[in-house]
């Protein structure tokens, strides 16, 4: 089993669970909740420029 970080808060995400991913620029991302997708569904350039920021 492989993990994703999630781009927002840096955890750990299993992208078989997960609920929450979302499509940008033909990638697919994962989060650990609503909340941080919704984050990133706003700024992706902030954070994939920036990195995770921790937990939000």
């Amino acid at each position: 089993m492989s993990l994703e970080i999630d781009p927002v808060c840096g955890m750990k995400v299993d992208p078989v669970k997960t609920a929450h991913k979302t499509i940008y620029k033909g990638r697919v991302y994962y989060f650990c909740s609503k909340h941080c997708r919704e984050l990133f569904d706003k700024n992706p350039e902030y954070y994939l420029k920036h990195g995770p920021v921790g937990h939000v």
